[in-house]
């Protein structure tokens, strides 16, 4: 269950997060799960890095996991890409 209150609060997220976010979204829009892999290849951050950040947004509940990948979480926005 994600935690409302922290979905609220982007301002709680990193730098590194953010882009990491933005990145598994942008591979979300093709329909497309985000790997770890994937992610630090489009953003050029240490795939440790990426999965520190990948964890932390999937325990926030900003991510889901499935399997080794993740999409969006919870969210009451739009994405324009």
């Amino acid at each position: 269950m994600p935690d409302e209150e922290r979905l609220e609060d982007v301002q709680e997220m990193t730098s590194a997060d953010m882009t990491v976010y933005e990145a598994v979204a942008a591979l979300n829009t093709k329909e497309r799960p985000a790997t770890a892999a994937d992610v630090a290849a489009m953003t050029g951050l240490p795939e440790d890095d990426v999965r520190r950040c990948l964890g932390s947004l999937a325990e926030g509940g900003r991510l889901v996991p499935k399997g080794d990948a993740y999409i969006l979480g919870t969210h009451d926005w739009g994405l324009e890409y």
